[in-house]
């Protein structure tokens, strides 16, 4: 099959998954922030930080916003969590609410590479320091820092794993994330880089399952049910890969694969490694670049700096397989 390129999916556009609900992220919003910033920055310590992530319902999110929020308190912060679930008007209501509530810094997971543009525009131009974490945008020079996982590594990673447990031969599909996030072009991107040194490696199906678990299952049963002879599975994030294992369970075809590679070390893909029905995941250390995301709009409040050279800055991923399972300490987290 002639693979579709999911960069022209994506418009130019590129860790995530929704696993039960890992602690609801939100929290009260505050009315007012206190203390006021500027986008130049220098101001004063404490007042409010606007944490706006994707789906809290989605653990991987959940950890996002949790974290940021447990270390914007921990430094005198008040901090506030919401949620714009991918919709850019959303988000853009968010930002508007963060403007009038005098938000001091804004941290934002954007929901679109490009459609997101115009809200940290209009952050910056109300004098709030924005910082994006998990995912770019198409722009830069607006948001003071871009904090992500290194998709490309994390993906290279992933798939060597993958072609070794899969071998020379075989039929897979593979589960892309929504087209409007440049870490789902990424990651397959960085998955053909390495599958394409094996020639008797055949993409026959992909499917785009927007991250989601409902939809990986949904698209499985699709891809299955025109492609009876697929044998391995490789998937953008783990909820579309437990989505997957879910059908191929419901099919009994699970047995027949060679491998099904994960993406972002949720707690539910850590428990499918140790069942035996996930090969791998890679951790996304998503806690640790929320935090840091934080200690940077904290510097840049009291300094007018953020302590870094780049904005864009990028987090090394890290392969959980059944060898080093037991490493993995906490949600998003491996021992040192």
């Amino acid at each position: 099959m002639k693979r579709r390129s999911l960069l022209a999916i994506a418009g130019g556009s590129v860790l995530t998954l929704a696993l039960s609900a890992c602690g609801g992220g939100s929290s009260d919003p505050a009315a007012s922030a206190g203390a006021g910033s500027s986008s130049e920055g220098g101001s004063t310590a404490g007042g409010l930080i606007t944490i706006i992530v994707n789906d809290p319902s989605n653990p991987y999110w959940a950890a996002e916003g949790d974290s940021a929020k447990a270390a914007a308190e921990e430094l005198g912060y008040k901090a506030t969590v919401a949620a714009h679930r991918g919709d850019t008007n959303t988000e853009s209501q968010l930002v508007d609410t963060a403007i009038s509530n005098g938000s001091v810094a804004l941290l934002l997971d954007p929901a679109n590479a490009d459609g997101s543009v115009g809200a940290v525009q209009k952050a910056d131009a109300a004098g709030i320091p924005v910082f994006l974490i998990n995912a770019e945008i198409n722009k830069t020079g607006i948001a003071k820092a871009q904090l992500v996982s290194n998709n490309a590594q994390g993906a290279a990673l992933g798939a060597q794993q993958w072609a070794q447990l899969v071998g020379q031969d075989g039929q897979y599909a593979e589960l892309l994330g929504a087209p409007s996030d440049n870490n789902a072009a990424t990651r397959s991107n960085g998955y053909q880089t390495v599958l394409s040194q094996y020639p008797g490696l055949k993409e026959v199906a992909e499917q785009v399952a927007n991250w989601d678990r409902t939809e990986g299952h949904d698209k499985m049963q699709a891809m299955l049910q025109a492609n009876p002879g697929i044998n391995a599975v490789i998937s953008g994030n783990d909820e579309m890969a437990l989505g997957a294992i879910a059908a191929l369970q419901e099919s009994g075809q699970i047995g027949q694969m060679k491998a099904i590679g994960g993406f972002d070390g949720s707690p539910d893909a850590v428990d499918a490694i140790k069942a035996g029905t996930l090969s791998y995941t890679v951790l996304q250390p998503v806690v640790t670049f929320s935090q840091e995301a934080v200690k940077q709009a904290d510097s840049f409040l009291k300094t007018g700096e953020t302590g870094v050279s780049e904005e864009k800055q990028a987090f090394d991923c890290v392969l959980i397989t059944k060898d080093n399972v037991d490493q993995y300490t906490a949600p998003f987290t491996m021992s040192q």
